[in-house]
């Protein structure tokens, strides 16, 4: 069966993963791919499959725009990866947070609803994140789909905010929507400024690796390709108006990946530089998976141990990537 599906942020990190993964497993869809290429996107992402979509460059803020994507494409399903997300970024221009995450994800949503009308089937999917959960102490139990959210930085309070609007449309307008929440992503076509990408670069380069605080912070992380593929199953079979985890079963110190990066390319612990502590550090992030993997059959493929060696070589081959 075709689909005519609406892909927002389809050049960035995960959305790009997403999109090499979907249109070869489903060659009959349509995707329409809408990106505003800010710095943190890159059309490269797209090479080997920008003959089989519909590329346009534009902002999901702009509502005109939209209604055209809708009117010209007869839209049928939205999958939301446009988002501003680096935390730092946040904490020094947190305007242009809630302008992409908040008011763009609205905009998406009053369009959806005002095509749409009555047809109760197309789907809206929000990919969101864990961090809007906030932090969990040493021990404490992974975050659930009943966990309340209480972001803790201009950027998962932006996504925070998504979240909710969905939740809004679902309960005001009966929208079919989607939310996933998923943990630290990591592989290929991911920008230098996070935080694997960041220390591959600085280790090649022989320069000082800057590790946060002390570096105890925990993340959970998940191979970016486990991620699309939880995507996929609920986009395909996501419950009506549910929230999904995604989580990689994986949790590592900050300083741990740092020096795992540090061993594999063989250069010496004494790089790493220990900086002034991120604004409002969240200190843990764990991710309870067990909703996706019972209801819709979900488990994660890869082995972290062989996902970072595959990342890092990746890198490795593509230094331009970390320009």
């Amino acid at each position: 069966m075709s689909k005519n599906i609406l892909i927002t942020g389809g050049a960035g990190f995960i959305g790009s993963n997403f999109i090499n993964y979907f249109i070869n497993k489903y060659p009959k869809y349509n995707l329409i791919v809408l990106d505003k290429l800010t710095y943190a996107a890159n059309i490269k992402n797209l090479d080997n499959v920008i003959h089989k979509i519909i590329f346009i460059k534009g902002d999901i803020c702009d509502f005109d725009l939209l209604n055209t994507i809708f009117s010209k494409y007869k839209i049928d399903s939205v999958i939301n990866f446009a988002a501003e997300t680096h935390v730092d970024n946040s904490i020094k221009n947190p305007l242009i947070f809630t302008q992409t995450n908040v008011i763009g994800t609205n905009s998406l949503l009053e369009v959806s609803r005002q095509f749409w009308k009555d047809n109760y089937e197309n789907k809206f999917l929000q990919i969101s994140t864990d961090e809007v959960y906030g932090t969990l102490s040493e021990g404490e139990k992974p975050f659930t789909e009943n966990t309340p959210l209480k972001p803790n930085s201009p950027y998962s309070a932006s996504k925070a905010s998504a979240d909710l609007m969905l939740m809004s449309y679902y309960k005001t307008y009966n929208m079919n929507i989607n939310i996933t929440n998923c943990s630290n992503n990591y592989g290929k076509y991911q920008h230098s400024e996070k935080l694997i990408p960041h220390m591959i670069k600085c280790a090649y380069e022989n320069k000082k690796l800057p590790v946060y605080g002390n570096g105890m912070n925990i993340r959970d992380w998940i191979f970016v390709e486990d991620h699309c593929a939880a995507i996929d199953l609920v986009f395909h079979n996501g419950k009506r108006g549910e929230r999904y985890n995604v989580g990689g079963h994986t949790e590592k110190r900050n300083l741990d990946i740092v020096k795992l990066i540090l061993k594999y390319l063989g250069k010496s612990e004494e790089l790493i530089n220990f900086v002034a502590d991120r604004k409002g550090h969240d200190y843990r992030y764990a991710i309870d998976s067990t909703k996706i993997e019972n209801e819709l059959g979900w488990k994660t493929k890869m082995q972290f141990n062989e996902g970072i060696r595959e990342t890092i070589n990746w890198y490795l081959e593509n230094l331009d990537r970390l320009s």
